[in-house]
């Protein structure tokens, strides 16, 4: 009896460590949709056994009930994932910058009884699995960019606001946006007075003091105007500055569709540098002289105006010296393109699969490539702030600048192409066979693991000089992978093309981080 009853004691303490596990994977899966600039969610790890100690996060019985993060500065899009988390009541995420559309999946959270999203730039539809909420009694939609209908469900909830959105429920026919509100009384209206009064005081103060700055500001650099910076040329070269998210570029730059259509020769067929799985790229020039290179994407990626601004926003704000630079972007109807910086030397396809143009790469060069994509990967994985999967890791996607340092191209543009898809787990794989990971070319299963599996080919390319997918001409071998496994069993000198002059011992790098992403094929010489 006593083993029973410790067996059923250490039973109920495995499902809920169970438990944890999955809320606190669901969490961190919320978290790594979200840029989170204040550090609000720093305490949200995947290595810990129960959220229920996290900041902004409160438990009954080891269950997540509550996730309070109103007006936290955070940004991004809200993650399909919420779902998991089965016994929430109460989600409070109003007043932040999440963008996107509201995930179908939330209408499975059946105990939700307060959700509050207002205030933040969700689009498209209110979902119809909404409505599935019966224990829902407070529901804010408010100030967001949402459109349609609502469904008749969410009218008979105790309290709502959709105010603020693109919903029909302006018409005199229509239902009222607001129901359940607290009418202000007696007492509160004359506190409301005192307020609007002593708020119209400091303004008229605020105003003197502003034209008093100006004034004084204009006669201490009278005559001392400077040619105007580069964000200013961009004022008048495009056709806004795309301000709306905190801590951007403020280069990135919404450009006319005549500018580019001017500055690409009316895409001509001169300018294409070239045709990818997103749509095609041409050079352009604008009058000030600056180079550029467009991506015409490809009109199946299904977006609106404003969802696709909001996508190419967070894009934008992914900064480092190994990721190529985004300019900017332009739509208009179904035409919406992205506007880079243009690199010199082009891609690396260009230089390592061609017997000529191969040997401008010495070893020492190759290294610092092999590096750079590297850390350029190890950014959008960890250091950056969205967490980006790129899917789609090859040698025509790194490009090189003019001292021919690498520069990851088209990251988070899988996303953008594959907007409905749960992150982990997709019905369209975005990418190339040959470089993909196998349970995510056969199964749609992505993860950091699939980039850094699509490294390791594009590192036996670098080193060999072959194409992963040109091995139909070698007898049994499918591709890279297999010649360079029949390479390891005894024959590693046939792996290059010509003399392999570095050593591995030439080949460490320190940085255990970036080591970690790094496959190398190494000619067994620490075995003899």
């Amino acid at each position: 009896m006593k083993l029973l009853a410790f067996g059923l004691v250490l039973l109920g303490c495995l499902q809920g460590f169970v438990t944890c596990d999955y809320q606190v994977t669901a969490l961190y899966e919320i978290k790594m949709h979200l840029t989170d600039e204040n550090g609000v969610l720093n305490g949200w790890k995947d290595n810990q056994m129960t959220p229920c100690d996290w900041e902004h996060v409160k438990c009954q019985d080891n269950k997540v009930t509550t996730i309070t993060l109103s007006s936290q500065g955070l940004v991004g899009v809200l993650s399909p994932s919420i779902a998991e988390l089965t016994t929430l009541q109460e989600l409070a995420l109003n007043g932040n910058t999440i963008s996107g559309g509201i995930p179908e999946a939330l209408g499975n959270v059946s105990s939700l009884t307060t959700l509050y999203l207002g205030n933040n730039v969700f689009n498209g539809s209110i979902p119809d699995s909404l409505g599935r909420l019966r224990n829902l009694q407070t529901l804010n939609l408010s100030g967001n960019n949402l459109k349609g209908e609502i469904p008749e469900q969410l009218l008979q909830v105790a309290q709502y606001n959709y105010t603020g959105n693109h919903l029909n429920c302006s018409r005199n026919s229509a239902p009222s946006c607001e129901k359940g509100t607290t009418k202000a009384g007696p007492k509160t209206k004359s506190i409301l007075w005192g307020l609007a009064a002593v708020s119209s005081l400091l303004a008229v103060i605020f105003c003197f003091l502003f034209c008093f700055g100006l004034i004084k500001f204009r006669w201490l650099t009278k005559g001392k105007w400077s040619v105007m910076d580069r964000s200013e040329l961009n004022m008048h070269r495009g056709e806004e500055i795309v301000w709306d998210i905190e801590g951007s570029n403020p280069e990135f730059t919404f450009y006319e569709f005549s500018q580019v259509l001017e500055a690409t020769n009316n895409f001509s067929v001169e300018n294409k540098l070239g045709q990818g799985g997103f749509g095609p790229v041409y050079k352009g020039r604008f009058p000030d002289g600056l180079d550029i290179a467009v991506k015409r994407l490809a009109s199946h990626s299904g977006q609106g105006l404003t969802e696709f601004k909001n996508e190419v926003q967070l894009i934008a704000k992914l900064q480092h010296r190994n990721l190529v630079r985004l300019l900017g972007c332009c739509s208009q109807g179904e035409e919406k393109m992205l506007i880079y910086e243009y690199l010199l030397n082009k891609s690396l396809d260009f230089f390592i699969f061609d017997e000529t143009r191969r040997t401008l790469l010495n070893w020492d060069r190759r290294l610092v490539i092999i590096e750079g994509i590297a850390q350029g990967l190890l950014y959008l994985h960890k250091h950056s702030r969205l967490r980006v999967i790129h899917r789609d890791v090859k040698a025509s996607n790194i490009l090189l600048d003019s001292e021919m340092n690498p520069k990851i191209s088209d990251f988070g543009l899988a996303k953008m192409f594959s907007s409905n898809d749960i992150e982990g787990n997709t019905q369209r794989v975005v990418g190339t066979f040959g470089y993909m990971a196998p349970e995510y070319a056969s199964e749609g299963l992505f993860s950091t693991k699939s980039d850094v599996f699509s490294f390791g080919v594009l590192v036996l390319e670098i080193i060999t000089g072959k194409r992963n997918s040109g091995f139909h001409k070698h007898g049994s071998f499918l591709n890279l992978l297999g010649y360079v496994r029949m390479a390891f069993v005894g024959r590693a000198k046939m792996v290059c093309t010509c003399r392999f002059i570095i050593g591995c011992k030439r080949l460490y790098i320190r940085d255990d981080e970036v080591h970690q992403h790094c496959i190398v094929v190494c000619a067994r010489e620490r075995d003899r």
